[in-house]
């Protein structure tokens, strides 16, 4: 647990409930391991840049072969690539939006989730490359989507198990508010249920 990565995808500077609570649960890790090391990326503050022709063609050429251009392109998701291989432990700020993860969320895995270095074919098929590290994810919704008509629509916690999973990453834990438009009696039981969550898995 001595290096932590931190995405932050909420466009909400303030009055997130992913950050607030993602925060908090980092602040424990701190408190237990003062020695551990934090790297944040804050996809709302500093987008990624969605997938380009020139990145993905970088992609599928071997690195020794790639022109400059390419070499450019593929800059910021080996970055990425080389954070998410150093962490231990790995903590998503994910709310959900038109019952998905942000775009900000989606280009970050879109520069992670790379044949040859995350995941890789084989005779057994595919195979993650990123293992060994725990995952927690925090949620937050304006419904409630964990069971009743809704749950049909849960596109985030499916979405990021299955690609989290493909990468290797299995160990995966997810604390979700949910009904947090659902007034202030909603956000407080939501916080305290997460919060109790939280000191569970921080133990």
């Amino acid at each position: 647990m001595a290096n932590i990565l931190h995405i932050d995808s909420s466009v909400r500077s303030t009055g997130s409930l992913t950050r607030q609570l993602g925060g908090e649960y980092i602040a424990k890790l701190k408190a237990a391991n003062p020695a551990a090391t934090v790297v944040t990326r804050d996809l709302a503050a500093n987008p990624l840049p969605h997938l380009t022709e020139q990145v993905i063609g970088a992609y599928f050429t071997p690195a020794e072969q790639r022109n400059a251009e390419q070499a450019a392109a593929i800059k910021t998701s080996d970055a990425l690539v080389d954070e998410l291989l150093a962490a231990d432990t790995i903590v998503i700020g994910a709310p959900m939006y038109n019952f998905s993860v942000t775009s900000g969320l989606k280009a970050w895995i879109d520069h992670v989730a790379r044949a040859g270095r995350t995941f890789q074919y084989g005779a057994n098929g595919i195979q993650g490359l990123v293992t060994g590290k725990k995952v927690v994810v925090f949620v937050a919704s304006g419904g409630v989507y964990s069971e009743g008509p809704a749950a049909a629509y849960d596109h985030i916690t499916t979405y990021l198990r299955a690609v989290l999973g493909f990468l290797g990453l299995t160990d995966v834990t997810f604390i979700v508010a949910e009904g947090v438009a659902m007034g202030e009696e909603a956000v407080a039981n939501a916080l305290a249920k997460n919060r109790a969550q939280i000191d569970a898995i921080a133990a």
